[in-house]
């Protein structure tokens, strides 16, 4: 019988991909096979996130419950970021815990299974070019990291400290991998980093320079490959070349995250963004100019430190400017190892959560008034999910989530849909014959 393995993903795309390597690792070193009962385990894994303070929180919440109800003999290892920033406190805090492998050291994981109280966190290692095992949990789209660490230095990020230093992947093994995911079936692939735009900068080795852009013009070229996505460019490398090739590639989907943080640009230099409220505006008026179709998500923190209500206002400003089609918003949450950790102008909590509710009330109307528009339309949706409820839910190009009555026939397929039914997070309709 082979070995069964658990794993549990808090955070974002990174972190899923982090996973899949481990997955890809495990499976071809070790021989496990992966279950979604952790009691069945003999090897339980979290993939933690350091980005907030709730994912820490639960962290121990779930390696509790863990340690409580796993088999005899299971191992439990702890991995990713706040692996890497919390390293031997964590087992000194759960003794229980076998090993804790940080967010850099991914391709190690087969060597400290075997070890007992391992603590592998050098955020230094370079696994720019390790050659992983493959594995995907979609068969339909593969996620591809084209660049590990991050090199800014925004006062409220801990990512830096957690990931290291900015490497970028050499774009011949990013290419090749996507042939590779391609070649398996898959018509979509998803291209991560902590600032994808900024691709390039550094290499490990000696290598080509390629940019961003010139890097999605080879993928493009990939002939079975139909669409491209990639989370998440910052905004201060956003430059005119990057836009233009993002609106007249056909290949590339046109949804760009373009993470705000703040519409203040005095806020937006207390976090050490690199850009301002006008800039970011600018950027966007460029894209809505070249690319009306496309669709804008971004991140938004409230309450930062020295946060006045008149930068707040700034930031509703340009909610209602932009009309985002999706945020990720949230209280600030000060971070261990990061300079704005020691700032002491905080906001006020009542404060914080009221600027919150305000934010993602006017979110929830944009919403509701952009999707309002949408009955009648039709969009190309290519379906990747069996939902239970005999419906199969896909994405449009623009990544508008949209589901139809169906069954699994239709999963990696591409179909025109007419919407019928709208909501706020997902769409309804039927396939055009």
């Amino acid at each position: 019988m082979s070995k069964k393995l658990f794993i549990e993903t808090l955070g974002c795309a990174m972190n899923s991909r982090d996973s899949e390597h481990m997955i890809a690792e495990l499976k071809e070193k070790e021989g496990y096979e992966t279950t979604e009962n952790f009691r069945d385990a003999d090897l339980i894994l979290i993939n933690t996130c350091s980005v907030r303070e709730k994912p820490v929180q639960k962290l121990f919440s779930e390696l509790g419950v863990f340690y409580k109800k796993k088999k005899e003999g299971a191992k439990i290892g702890v991995c990713g970021c706040t692996a890497s920033h919390l390293g031997a406190e964590i087992i000194k805090r759960a003794p229980y815990v076998s090993f804790v492998l940080g967010a850099r050291n991914v391709s190690k994981i087969s060597e400290v299974l075997h070890r007992d109280k391992a603590v592998e966190i050098d955020i230094n290692y370079d696994e720019s070019e390790f050659a992983f095992k493959d594995f995907r949990s979609s068969p339909y789209k593969g996620f591809i990291n084209i660049s590990i660490g991050c090199d800014k230095a925004c006062t409220f990020c801990i990512v830096p400290k957690t990931r290291g230093e900015e490497i970028s992947i050499p774009d011949s093994l990013i290419i090749n991998e996507a042939k590779r995911i391609v070649e398996s079936g898959a018509k979509e692939i998803f291209l991560l980093g902590q600032n994808v735009n900024n691709y390039g900068r550094r290499f490990s080795g000696e290598h080509e320079k390629v940019n961003f852009t010139e890097l999605l013009r080879r993928l493009s070229e990939i002939d079975a490959l139909e669409r491209i996505r990639f989370t998440s460019p910052h905004p201060f490398h956003m430059d005119d070349e990057f836009i233009e090739e993002f609106a007249r590639n056909p290949k590339i989907c046109k949804s760009m995250h373009m993470p705000l943080q703040s519409g203040s640009s005095k806020v937006l230099k207390d976090m050490k963004r690199g850009y301002t409220k006008e800039w970011f505006l600018n950027r966007v008026a460029k894209l809505k100019s070249e690319c009306p179709q496309a669709t804008i998500s971004t991140d938004i923190i409230v309450a930062f430190p020295g946060e006045s209500d008149e930068d707040f206002a700034e930031s509703i400003d340009v909610m209602k400017q932009v009309e985002f089609d999706q945020i990720f918003s949230f209280k600030y949450s000060p971070r261990p190892e990061t300079e704005a950790e020691h700032f002491t102008n905080t906001v006020d909590e009542e404060i914080a959560s009221d600027r919150l509710n305000m934010l993602q009330s006017l979110n929830n109307e944009i919403i509701d008034k952009k999707n309002a528009r949408q009955l009648g339309k039709v969009y190309r949706v290519y379906f990747e999910a069996l939902n239970k409820d005999n419906y199969v839910a896909g994405r449009s190009d623009n990544n508008i989530l949209i589901k139809v009555k169906g069954s699994d026939e239709l999963l990696g397929e591409f179909r025109d849909v007419k919407i019928t039914a709208i909501g706020r997070t997902i769409l309804t309709g039927e396939i055009l014959a």
